[in-house]
């Protein structure tokens, strides 16, 4: 059976042929974006431990404390060279201060990229998982605007035929009235 005949009979209990075009246009949206049985998300939450320690030097390296943490380590670092004076393990212009925060640059920018892009991979495919969700969504939607309209249209019908019922009646009782007089 084909994806969409099977979607239609499943979600709408009737043929695809028999659908509306914006019913048929839903059907097909879904077909076209049903996810695989594991799903995008699935594959992308299967993380090595190279990933898990991109993701985790990426939540360091991008917070307050490593930037205060940091900025101290700076301070006294310069500080306790700048008061050994002649004595100093890196004297002053700082070369293997600057040095050391030339190859933490280097290591921590792609490490920091490669967690931000596998977390790119993970909201596309979350966002992707979003679309067709409201696209069930709204098809369940129409399907509860077609259900209310039959039923106004049944309440409809019934009222007409009350109201059918109680003119007939009236037009009986004016005939009987007129008979008499």
């Amino acid at each position: 059976m084909d994806l969409r005949e099977q979607l239609a009979r499943d979600l709408l209990g009737a043929p695809y042929g028999e659908l509306t075009s914006q019913k048929k246009s839903v059907i097909d949206l879904i077909a076209d974006q049903k996810p695989s049985g594991l799903g995008p998300l699935a594959q992308l939450d299967e993380r090595d431990r190279w990933a898990k320690l991109a993701d985790r030097v990426a939540s360091v390296g991008g917070s307050w404390g490593f930037i205060i943490s940091f900025m101290i380590v700076l301070a006294i670092w310069v500080a306790l060279n700048s008061l050994l004076a002649s004595r100093a393990f890196d004297p002053y212009p700082f070369i293997f201060l600057n040095l050391m925060l030339s190859m933490v640059a280097a290591l921590q920018a792609p490490v920091i990229m490669m967690s931000q892009n596998r977390q790119g991979r993970i909201d596309r495919a979350a966002a992707e998982h979003d679309y067709i969700v409201n696209m069930r969504a709204e098809l369940e939607i129409m399907l509860l605007h077609d259900k209310l309209d039959a039923l106004r249209e049944r309440d409809i019908l019934a009222r007409t035929d009350a109201i059918a019922a109680q003119l007939q009646r009236l037009s009986d009782d004016v005939a009987a009235i007129k008979g008499r007089a």
